[in-house]
């Protein structure tokens, strides 16, 4: 123990040592989380030629960093200008946005910055001492579970409803319809793809992310004069605003532990990701809220919640890649292939032979958030002016980036009218009372289910009772069901003791 405990002080300072790669890193990766299109992942591909030209550790390194920043990074658009840069920050919008809209978009960015630094570099000390535990979680994690862990996100539906029943849940069916365009996992089957074979694979997410986000929001800040509303104070960006958010989140420490802990737990799960990550933290912090009603109006808490969780993903995603070599996610999945490239081997032995390594990419991810705490924090005060920006300028350049976005995954120009055909109807839902946030839900976690509901009967014979076949199964349907419960019985509570008129 007190070998390991040297060592891990040894890697830590020799982490350190490579702050000229981790500060760079740091920038490059807001830039790329910050553009809806991009990510950790396609930068690196880009990048593969620079990252194996290095050596193991420096490679490392820059990976690691930019996986982390890119990740936190998503969210400062999701904030203030309500545009996720990947479906890891779709959940960021529903309070962050209306913190930026009421003038408090840099209370919004400290206290983003400040729930994602804690919450990953809280979940990476923990992945670092409970790897070989963590690492069991996937082998329990089967289709039947995960069509539970699934409905959890599916029941934010839910929560959105209780504002109005009927077109919350009628939001909510559109996206999961939209979510099952595409050929069916079975028999390969077009579904609703009206000829285009552009659609066969299903409907692209980014496009779908940007449209029903950022394009439906420029239609509807252009009748404006800035994002910020009318009745909000306008006042210059200050340091007190700043050091207000920072204390917000860390009075709110227990918040940022248990949802960035959900993160861990779903992160290990091998393609999960940080979008179910976010939307169940979501889902859980409002349900377990004393106040759920303040959710979806700047309300803190909603804030951490997805940030913590989706910030405790990227620290989940490497402990399958280093103990069992199964790739968390696409990023993980990159760096196998460059780290395979410099000849490292993964499994329980790899802590042995190369612990420096094995050891070293927690430890660059600790030490990268550490940095990210010093060098983006101060940034909030700066980023906060987008809000002030005119919308005359600003709702044709939000449409320009986000149409490019929504080109870059695939490169086809299909997807860019996709993304404005999701852009009118996001404006169109949004002039009508409905929630664009349920609609997405059911377009990213829809297909999802249905695959691993598919591969349930499958295994089963076709047997409906597979979904209560598992002891974890069943122990998450009863959590699931208590969280659907939990807030109609404090609903229930709360107008009881209004009603209640205490005796004179």
């Amino acid at each position: 123990m007190g070998e390991t405990a040297s060592l891990l002080v040894e890697v830590f300072f020799h982490t350190i040592g490579f702050w000229w790669v981790i500060i760079p890193t740091i920038f490059l990766g807001l830039i790329v989380g910050g553009i809806p299109g991009f990510s950790a992942a396609n930068t690196i591909i880009i990048l593969m030629p620079l990252t194996l030209a290095m050596d193991v550790e420096t490679g490392i390194v820059f990976m690691v960093t930019l996986y982390c920043a890119a990740r936190m990074g998503a969210g400062i658009p999701a904030i203030l200008v309500n545009i996720p840069g990947t479906a890891g920050a779709a959940a960021t919008p529903l309070d962050g946005y209306p913190m930026a809209k009421a003038g408090k978009g840099q209370q919004a960015l400290s206290i983003s910055f400040v729930a994602s630094c804690i919450g990953g570099l809280l979940t990476t000390l923990i992945a670092l001492a409970t790897m070989p535990l963590l690492a069991r979680v996937g082998f329990y994690m089967h289709s039947v579970e995960m069509i539970v862990v699934m409905l959890f996100g599916i029941s934010l539906i839910a929560s959105i409803a209780a504002q109005d029943m009927v077109k919350g849940l009628i939001a909510g069916f559109l996206g999961l319809m939209i979510g099952s365009i595409g050929t069916d996992v079975v028999y390969a089957t077009p579904r609703g793809t009206m000829g285009f074979l552009e659609l066969y694979d299903g409907v692209p997410l980014i496009p779908a992310l940007v449209g029903l986000f950022a394009v439906s929001e420029a239609f509807l800040i252009i009748e404006k004069r800035v994002i910020i509303s009318e009745d909000a104070e306008p006042k210059s960006p200050n340091w007190h605003d700043t050091f207000e958010g920072v204390q917000i989140a860390l009075s709110r420490w227990w918040h940022i532990v248990w949802t960035s802990l959900i993160g861990l737990v779903i992160g290990v799960i091998p393609g999960a990701g940080a979008s179910i990550a976010s939307f169940v933290a979501y889902q859980q912090s409002r349900t377990y809220s004393k106040t759920p009603e303040k959710y979806g109006t700047g309300h803190p808490e909603g804030l951490i919640a997805p940030e913590s969780a989706n910030n405790g993903v990227t620290s989940g995603t490497l402990v399958p890649l280093l103990v069992l070599g199964i790739p968390g996610g696409a990023t993980a999945a990159i760096m196998l292939v460059v780290m395979q490239f410099h000849g490292v081997g993964f499994g329980p032995s790899l802590f042995q032979r190369q612990p420096e390594v094995g050891y070293g990419m927690f430890m660059a991810m600790a030490v990268a958030y550490l940095f990210m705490f010093f060098t983006i924090l101060p940034l909030s005060r700066y980023m906060s002016h987008v809000t002030t920006v005119p919308t005359i300028y600003l709702a044709p350049l939000i449409i320009s980036f986000t149409l490019v976005g929504g080109f870059v995954p695939r490169e086809y120009m299909f997807d860019m009218y996709l993304a404005l055909a999701f852009g009118v109807l996001g404006y169109i839902a949004r002039r009508t009372g409905y929630h664009v946030a349920a609609i997405l839900i059911g377009v990213i976690l829809g297909p999802l289910l249905e695959r691993y509901f598919l591969l349930a009967l499958k295994k089963s014979g076709g047997d409906i009772t597979v979904l209560f076949s598992s002891t974890l199964g069943n122990i998450l349907w009863i959590a699931l069901a208590i969280s659907l419960l939990l807030p109609v019985w404090f609903e229930r509570r709360r107008k009881r003791q209004a009603t209640e008129v205490p005796a004179e």
